[in-house]
């Protein structure tokens, strides 16, 4: 089934922090794009949080057909920006799958792929040569497979954009792939963006109109008991998973090498 048709003019913005909605009936049910792209077999794709949907019947599997479509929450006029190609079902947990708690989007002909959203541009993905393998890779594991530190000696941060503007902090924890940090988010940024910050570059504040670039790092998670309770499904997690489920598929798994666009 083809992605039919946009209802709007051609050329619509497609970028990180951007709400989504799966029904214009309802919305206060939203969620947040991570990052926006391509995948290795040049589809235009979005990624945001798999425990935005739950329903079994298309959980964990590639979803060709166009029954879920997304709208971009400010402008539902303009018809779907996409569809959702697959997401993983939480299986149980509270607050979305331990490790693959991801969604895939492939948005139509009809938009147009943007780095920059209201607070950070994204440059490119993430990669950490000497980091922690994620538990979804392959072996061997890739470098944009691989995590940021959280031992009391590293000083890595995440640099996050929603509903509350724009925040930062230092991650604390990264077992299995998810980052635990001090930067702050609330309901409805769920799948929303995360870049690293990298040292020495500008920390968001007024001086900068409150923007920050960075290599995209992962996508908000879930709020948990804990210090901090804010937690990010790491990029290297959704992307291990991506070329993992490739392999056993080639040619049918939807975002798969997903890249960041470098489309301003």
């Amino acid at each position: 089934m083809g992605l039919g048709t946009a209802q709007a003019e051609p050329g619509k913005r497609v970028y990180n922090a951007m709400q989504i909605l799966f029904s214009p009936s309802t919305p206060d049910a939203f969620c947040t794009i991570g990052a926006v792209g391509t995948d290795r077999y040049g589809r235009k794709t979005a990624i945001s949080a798999g425990h935005c949907i739950r329903d079994a019947r298309y959980s964990d599997r590639e979803i060709h057909e166009n029954s879920i479509p997304v709208y971009d929450r400010q402008d539902t006029g303009f018809g779907p920006i996409g569809y959702v190609r697959y997401y993983k079902d939480p299986e149980g947990a509270m607050v979305g799958h331990p490790t693959k708690d991801y969604m895939i989007i492939e948005l139509v002909p009809q938009v147009t792929l943007s780095s920059q959203g209201p607070h950070l541009k994204q440059t490119g993905e993430l990669k950490v040569p000497d980091g922690h393998i994620s538990p979804n890779a392959l072996n061997p594991a890739l470098d944009n497979e691989r995590l940021l530190g959280a031992d009391w000696f590293n000083n890595n941060e995440l640099v996050v954009s929603g509903q509350l503007g724009v925040w930062y902090g230092r991650i604390t924890n990264a077992t299995n792939g998810i980052y635990q940090s001090h930067a702050s988010h609330k309901m409805g940024d769920s799948g929303g963006p995360a870049v690293w910050h990298a040292p020495g570059s500008a920390y968001p504040s007024d001086a900068n109109g409150f923007q920050a670039a960075g290599p995209w790092a992962g996508i908000t998670k879930a709020i948990v008991l804990g210090l901090p309770p804010y937690t990010y499904t790491s990029s290297a997690n959704i992307l291990a998973d991506l070329r993992t489920r490739d392999a056993a598929d080639p040619g049918d798994v939807y975002g798969a090498g997903f890249e960041v666009t470098a489309n301003p």
